[in-house]
């Protein structure tokens, strides 16, 4: 377990790190005219990390402690169309294109600059600043039963997405300033709610 959770954190640490912008300025200067490739490289690395721990946890024993029964499953099905939703009305608002890497990878084919932080507030983003790691945290937990293996998976990748979030939030106040700023007095963070008016 402790290897487990060391393994879980390792994760979250090194996602972190390299969407920082410290990380940002150090690959810029590193690779120049190919750094439009960055994000794309990032997703890539993500992805190919996450496989082989999801791998290894799930191989390992587990005894399960809680399995959604009965009247429980209505919080279940409720959790699980919550993430659904929001996945998908995310989907709808964000630049996928931008959030995958590939309009980076485009702009560096055709050796553009890199594009600004593109910045939204319309849709699901008028309910709710970060509808995605709001549905990450419900799926999370509504998705199949919790084993003691399981669980310690939860925990810490609910933690990270919460820390996440706030990590993500200084950073885009500097790169967007005075509008995000506004925008997060108006909207929030989780929970989704209609957005205050400006005089509230």
């Amino acid at each position: 377990m402790l290897t487990l959770a060391s393994l879980w954190i390792a994760w979250c640490v090194q996602h972190s790190l390299l969407i920082s912008s410290h990380a940002h300025k150090t690959a810029r200067t590193l690779l120049g005219r190919y750094f439009g490739l960055y994000r794309l490289g990032y997703v890539l690395f993500s992805v190919v990390t996450l496989v082989p721990l999801l791998y290894y946890q799930y191989s390992l024993p587990q005894h399960v402690i809680f399995a959604w029964h009965g009247p429980w499953r209505l919080l279940q099905a409720g959790l699980l169309i919550y993430a659904a939703v929001l996945f998908y009305l995310g989907s709808r608002v964000y630049d996928m294109g931008y959030f995958l890497g590939i309009s980076q990878w485009r702009q560096y084919r055709r050796t553009e600059a890199p594009a600004p932080l593109p910045f939204h507030c319309d849709g699901i983003l008028g309910y709710v600043r970060h509808p995605w790691y709001s549905g990450g945290i419900a799926f999370l937990w509504g998705a199949g039963p919790s084993s003691d293996v399981s669980l310690l998976g939860k925990v810490i990748l609910s933690a990270y997405l919460v820390i996440g979030t706030f990590l993500e939030e200084k950073r885009l106040k500097k790169e967007l300033g005075a509008p995000y700023i506004a925008y997060c007095r108006t909207v929030p963070m989780f929970i989704p709610r209609k957005r205050k008016s400006r005089g509230a």
